[in-house]
Order: C-alpha cells, then sequence, then structure tokens
C-alpha cells in the first residue's frame, strides 16, 4: 500500500512538511509505503507557473517536464494521499493550487477516482484559517472525486475534517495526536 504526501508549502522544512511527515511516520508504523511531493520540486523547470487551460482536453503541454510528470505518475500509483498546505490569506498556497490546475488530465483520466485523502494546515494563529484551508483542500479532492478522510478512526472515533495546526506544528501536541488518527484512517480506507 502506497501513502503519498503532498507538501503545498514553499518550505520543504517548515511547519507543514513537519505535519505531514507525523501523518506518514504513523501510516509507515502501520505497514504502508510512504512518499512525499514537494509542489516546488514538482513545478521547478515549468516555463508558465500557472495553468493556461491552453486546450481541452489537457495536451499535458506542462507535463514534458519530468518532475511534474513524476509528481502526477507516483499520485496515479498511489493507494491514498494526505495534503498539507500553509495557511495563505485564508486559503491553500499558490504553489499547491497551481499543482492541482495542473493536473486537468490525471481528473481526465479519473485516476484519483475513489482513493482516499486527507488534508491537513498549518496557521500562524491558533485560529488562523486552517478549516478554510482544510475545505479549500478538500474541494480539490471533490473535483477529482476523492474520498474525503477526515482526523478518525475506528479506534479513535469520529473527528473533524482535518488536522489544523499552529505554528511551530512540531509543539502543537493536539494537532499531532489528530495527524496519527488521520494516518489510521487512511490505513483503514485504503485497505478496503
Amino acid at each position: 500500500m502506497l501513502i503519498v504526501g503532498i507538501n503545498g508549502s514553499p518550505d520543504r522544512a517548515g511547519s507543514t512538511a513537519f505535519l505531514l511527515n507525523a501523518v506518514l511516520s504513523r501510516c509507515a508504523e502501520l505497514g504502508a509505503r510512504t512518499e512525499v511531493i514537494h509542489v516546488m520540486d514538482a513545478l521547478e523547470g515549468q516555463e508558465n507557473a500557472y495553468c493556461a487551460a491552453c486546450a481541452t482536453p489537457c495536451p499535458e503541454t506542462c507535463h514534458q517536464e519530468p518532475a511534474l510528470a513524476d509528481a502526477y505518475d507516483l499520485l496515479r500509483d498511489c493507494d491514498a494521499l494526505v495534503v498539507g498546505s500553509p495557511v495563505y490569506f485564508g486559503t491553500v498556497s499558490g504553489q499547491l493550487k497551481s499543482f492541482w490546475d495542473k493536473s486537468r488530465n490525471i481528473r481526465g483520466e479519473r485516476a484519483l477516482l475513489n482513493k482516499p485523502a486527507g488534508a491537513l494546515s498549518v496557521g500562524a494563529g491558533r485560529f488562523g484559517g486552517q478549516e478554510t484551508t482544510v475545505r479549500a483542500i478538500h474541494d480539490i479532492l471533490l473535483v477529482h472525486g476523492m474520498r474525503i478522510i477526515g482526523d478518525a478512526s475506528k479506534a479513535s472515533g469520529p473527528g473533524h475534517q482535518g488536522v489544523c495546526a499552529q505554528r511551530p506544528a512540531s509543539e502543537d501536541a493536539a494537532a499531532l495526536e489528530r495527524a496519527k488518527v488521520m494516518a489510521e484512517g487512511l490505513v483503514e480506507a485504503a485497505e478496503r
């Protein structure tokens, strides 16, 4: 079983990456193989930073760069994924939005249809837009037809929409606990 984490932060070692790795570490403890996509790496070398919807269906022109093509291949192969973003003006980072905007071709393939996926976010303040960011990620996941997994599991019971932390995530004990619960839910859903 492969669970992929997508770091939507421009910081490869920041709080979003830390929280994402907390989810993936628990997934690995439960027997999953894990990989991380850093959107900054995946978007490297793109001639156009943003999708211009140049044609329909998507001609995959921007996928000629191997970093983006490899990232989307990894998504095709995964059994579940978790997407993380820092809060930027109450929503996802521009880098994460661009990564998903350029995914029109895999949507057309239905490559992510019914795959379980979770969302997490990190903000500067306790109430810094984390839930609206998680909901924005949910919207992206739903457009691809994925099944939303919150921070719930059979063992822990119902949770909420996703994992939300205050920066620095390494010091947010409640978020780190919810990250473990989300991991359990992702593994349960991927095993089904």
